[in-house]
């Protein structure tokens, strides 16, 4: 089970307890969890918060953690209290609000998410009603571009589209070793907390996310020359643009950090 999706368990108990750690779980909490495999982890945050969605695609795993078929004991399935609540489905499809809509409180959002389709889950995680917090197990690589600084080889659009509207923390590496079965890449616990104030609005994130996916596909350029590119502008409308936000226009944009780009999209908007 769970194979045929491209599915990696987490066994390791010393990596579990330390993302329920992460997490900062209290008695009153609601956690919703994305990709609840065979319940290892869901077991774990349920003996600390008031209660668990967990979410699994998987229709024979997400049985055997209802209970449906069996305890599963002899498949390494861990025994789920009754604050925990399974749904089967594929989490890019279910509404999370819906499921979430009784909370009274901001809701925590965890999980070990698959990497095929990463990028999409934190949009749908990120995307308000904001969660208190979003703890995901991801590939290293990814962490790694989550948490850079601007001007660093992992800087790009995905760190500025995220920074923009949470703080990130990369937390500590799991090694290929910590799953069964072993993935072909090493992975990393990152945790995102929505800022207090987004740089931008959120009727504003597709297109801000555009636009700064577009200037880093003018990376080699100069800001200058990639901006004319992306808005189709005059070389002296461009350049005033740059000077009005105070921007060096022969800088390049992995140069930028979140906060500028957010000040360019409006500028560059007018």
């Amino acid at each position: 089970m769970g194979r045929r999706l491209g599915q990696h368990f987490l066994f390791d108990p010393s990596i579990l307890d330390r993302i329920v750690d992460a997490l900062d779980p209290l008695p009153e909490d609601v956690v919703l969890e994305i990709g609840a495999g065979r319940g290892t982890l869901t077991a774990r945050l349920a003996a600390q918060v008031g209660r668990v969605i967990a979410v699994e695609r998987d229709r024979e795993l997400a049985a055997f953690l209802r209970g449906e078929r069996g305890t599963g004991k002899g498949e390494g399935f861990a025994a789920l209290p009754g604050n925990v609540s399974v749904i089967e489905g594929d989490a890019l499809e279910i509404d999370w609000r819906g499921l979430l809509e009784p909370v009274l409180h901001e809701p925590k959002v965890v999980g070990n998410i698959p990497y095929s389709i990463t990028t999409p889950l934190i949009d749908k995680a990120l995307t308000p009603p904001m969660p208190a917090a979003v703890v995901f197990l991801v590939q290293r690589e990814v962490a790694d571009r989550l948490a850079a600084d601007p001007g660093s080889k992992a800087y790009g659009a995905l760190t500025v589209g995220v920074q923009a509207v949470a703080a990130v923390e990369r937390l500590f590496d799991v090694p290929a070793g910590a799953f069964r079965p072993p993935p072909k890449v090493d992975s990393a616990v990152v945790r995102m907390v929505p800022l207090d104030q987004p740089l931008i609005a959120e009727a504003d994130h597709p297109a801000f996310r555009r636009f700064v996916t577009a200037l880093f596909g003018r990376r080699r350029k100069q800001l200058v020359g990639a901006l004319r590119g992306v808005t189709g502008r005059a070389r002296s409308e461009v350049e005033a643009c740059l000077e009005a936000v105070g921007v060096d226009p022969t800088a390049r944009s992995e140069t930028l950090p979140p906060s500028t780009f957010t000040r360019l999209f409006r500028e560059a908007g007018r």
